[in-house]
């Protein structure tokens, strides 16, 4: 039994049925192909499952709708947003993008946030109250950004505001952590997967002027924490 939609959107018979109908549904030249907008869906971490029939508090335990094969479609997070606020399902989501440093959170969000969305990056609060390069961050600030970050979540917390669905980015390597913001905010968790290899190598073709051996140090950290 699931107490709530986000507690069985983690539920490991959730993950396998996605797995499950991923695996069934790759075409001959080993794509997934999205149901909504036919093109194929080349990010691993970028399927959602849809239920044609939509997913309630009150039908999530009967398993002919909640982990019916037929009833999930295959879609882009984007195209997902878009199905929902077009059957007129727009109830706000929060969505919390989670992985290693130099993963793609920030691609992705920039990729899927539409109009109206609230986007949580403490860097961007960092980078705003600071006036400084992106990755310089005086450490007299702390209290004030922290202030600022605790202020945004608690507007997703208690829906304070018309905005759309909410994002919000961080590393948090720590199962036990993201479980408890996912129940604290009612969020659904997105693990943008990458190989540290892969962080690494985008840390040497960074734009951004990064630190190369104080960035290395995070990557090496947040794999060396990181519990699935």
């Amino acid at each position: 039994m699931f107490n709530d939609l986000s507690d069985f959107y983690q539920s490991k018979e959730w993950r396998r049925l996605i797995e499950q109908i991923r695996i069934e549904r790759v075409n001959e030249d080993g794509q997934v192909i999205c149901e909504y907008c036919g093109k194929p869906i080349t990010r691993m971490f970028d399927i959602i499952g849809h239920h044609r029939e939509e997913l309630t508090d009150e039908n999530v335990h009967d398993y002919q709708i909640s982990l019916n094969p037929d009833n999930v479609a295959l879609v882009h997070h984007r195209c997902h947003n878009y199905i929902h606020n077009k059957l007129g399902h727009g109830q706000r989501q929060v969505f919390i993008v989670y992985g290693a440093p130099l993963s793609g959170k920030t691609s992705f969000i920039k990729d899927n946030a539409d109009e109206g969305d609230l986007i949580l990056d403490i860097d961007n609060i960092w980078q705003m109250v600071s006036g400084l390069p992106r990755y310089q961050k005086p450490k007299r600030l702390t209290s004030v950004v922290f202030s600022v970050r605790d202020t945004i979540m608690d507007c997703i917390k208690y829906r304070r505001g018309k905005w759309n669905n909410a994002y919000i980015i961080g590393g948090y390597p720590l199962a036990s952590e993201r479980d408890r913001l996912r129940r604290d905010l009612g969020g659904r968790l997105v693990y943008i997967e990458s190989s540290r290899e892969n962080c690494l190598e985008r840390l040497k073709e960074d734009p951004e002027g990064r630190d190369v051996s104080e960035w290395t140090r995070y990557i090496d950290e947040w794999f060396d924490r990181y519990i699935e």
